[in-house]
């Protein structure tokens, strides 16, 4: 039986979040200002500098609210990550699972239950207990259609979610799954009763049990958060306040590091990170954000996989890396990088290699391929896109460059009008579990309502074999099971990957204790404080 758990996101969802595609980037919804200015105890409004404060530069502006259930924005959804506490959360540099709310990881009762016990005396930012109650209210408020989660693609196995008494909660599955555990880390506590009294107010001024309380936001200027004095979880602030500065312009946000205004930023330009020197250090890590190709299989052009494949090995990914990224990204060998747990070297890996193009082109009597590819506006899409429409014309295949943002795209992708597409992913902000991260592109939505692979004998494989790989206990036979996807998505080409993408993070050297860089897009200050 497939569950309706697993067949993704409902297009009601993701039509309205498409734009947490990216690295859970801006979407168009608009946000002028969120809450106001509350007091911090010493008279100001939060926003003041010194040796207590935090300050960063974020590269996002605010383009959704801050609610946890819906959040699809980069720069709330790092931000969530202080103000709010998950049963379980990720590590935000390592994303491993462990417990914040929880005393310890959810215990396995059998197959299809478990159970969880809160965190003694643990409180949200208004002083009230933290209770099961809201734990069950949080999941319900989530699994309901209604609300349009974005989260609820994430944890669909959930059947019921009971509070056994004040501080444990039992969650009953529809079926068994083997990573429930770190999983139901997408789902962060809220208040009951602020979050059900008013949805709207919650979005615009968030209240959770995390370490920093939220204080104020101006979508173009800046967060402020303090340290919320009555956290007694694994990970109380080490700051007294943090002020986000939201400079979009990467060179506004080089310069504020070098002129210490702020002591860390996001997102360094690649072309700006050997000029990071002396007191500020620059780091850039590996990533699961890809690029990817996708490919309208109904369209007859795109029908016989031998196509994608061409255009797969007609592209130089070296050239693109070391040209337009500056080596700050590794050609794919596998749908993950080679750097993540999951990890499995494909069967069929694309090297550049026009001669093997063009025989497949010719195999496939797509001697004469014309089409137009439409790319999203990422300054560092724009610059591999030359590269592309360059490595393509080398094996005689001509494709028309179209560049816009990415609502407007996916707009004509989800109108079916579309040939194929060229744009960045990185559904590892919600999880990195393998399990997550394919079905995320080959289970649901994308491939029933994107790229038109829903009918194909393929599909229907990929679809059982992570039915079959979900429920399985064995941690080895779970890995084979998506080694055998690997396999299967990267001969059929239909989405992609090109390359994963490395995260350049810069910092003043001597200003923070325990600062990582982030394998995501945004910034973590847990366990972060002021040298």
């Amino acid at each position: 039986m497939t569950p309706r758990s697993a067949t993704g996101v409902d297009r009601r969802t993701f039509m309205r979040y498409t734009g947490a595609l990216g690295a859970a980037t801006a979407i168009t919804a608009g946000l002028s200002a969120c809450g106001g200015p509350s007091s911090t105890g010493d008279g100001s409004d939060g926003s003041g500098s010194g040796s207590d404060t935090i300050e960063a530069g974020l590269s996002y502006p605010l383009s959704t609210g801050f609610d946890p259930m819906i959040t699809s924005g980069a720069t709330p959804f790092a931000a969530n990550m202080h103000i709010f506490e998950g049963l379980v959360d990720l590590d935000p540099a390592t994303l491993a699972a462990r417990p914040t709310l929880a005393t310890e990881m959810p215990k396995k009762i059998n197959a299809t239950t478990y159970r969880a016990t809160l965190r003694k005396g643990a409180t949200f930012h208004d002083g009230s207990p933290v209770t099961a109650e809201d734990v069950v209210f949080s999941f319900e408020r989530v699994l309901d259609p209604k609300n349009a989660s974005l989260m609820a693609q994430f944890v669909p196995f959930i059947d019921q979610v009971t509070a056994v008494d004040t501080a444990t909660v039992e969650f009953k599955l529809k079926y068994a799954f083997a990573l429930f555990p770190s999983r139901i880390s997408v789902v962060r506590i809220v208040p009951k009763k602020i979050a059900g009294a008013d949805a709207k107010a919650f979005d615009a001024k968030p209240v959770g049990s995390g370490p920093y309380r939220f204080v104020s936001a101006v979508r173009e200027d800046k967060i402020v958060m303090e340290a919320y004095d009555k956290y007694n979880g694994p990970h109380p602030a080490k700051a007294k306040k943090m002020v986000w500065h939201l400079i979009s312009d990467p060179s506004a946000r080089v310069s504020a590091l070098k002129s210490g205004r702020v002591q860390a930023i996001e997102d360094v330009p690649y072309i700006d990170v050997k000029g990071i020197t002396g007191k500020d250090k620059v780091e850039s890590v590996q990533s699961f954000g890809l690029l990817f190709l996708m490919f309208n299989t109904k369209d007859k052009r795109f029908a016989d996989k031998r196509v994608r494949q061409a255009l797969h090995y007609a592209l130089d990914t070296e050239k693109i890396i070391s040209t337009a990224l500056l080596g700050n990204a590794e050609a794919a060998t596998g749908y993950v990088p080679a750097t993540h747990p999951d990890y499995n070297k494909a069967s069929t890996v694309y090297g550049h290699d026009p001669a093997k193009a063009k025989k497949l082109l010719a195999e496939a009597g797509a001697g004469k391929l014309s089409f137009t590819l439409l790319l999203t506006d990422n300054g560092w899409v724009k610059d591999i896109a030359p590269l592309i429409k360059e490595s393509w014309a080398a094996v005689g295949v001509e494709a028309k460059l179209d560049i816009q943002q990415s609502a407007a795209q996916y707009a004509k992708i989800d109108k079916g009008d579309f040939e194929a597409l060229a744009a960045p992913g990185d559904p590892s902000v919600f999880g990195n579990d393998a399990d997550l991260l394919l079905r995320w592109f080959y289970y649901g939505f994308w491939p029933e309502n994107r790229y038109g692979w829903a009918g194909s004998a393929a599909y229907k494989k990929v679809k059982s074999l992570l039915d079959k790989a979900a429920a399985e206990a064995d941690e080895t036979k779970r890995k084979d099971l998506w080694a055998q996807v690997t396999d299967m998505v990267a001969d059929e080409a239909a989405l992609y990957p090109v390359l994963h993408r490395k995260l350049p993070t810069a910092w003043r050297d001597g200003t923070l204790t325990g600062f990582k860089p982030l394998p995501t897009t945004g910034l973590s200050f847990i366990d972060v404080g002021r040298a």
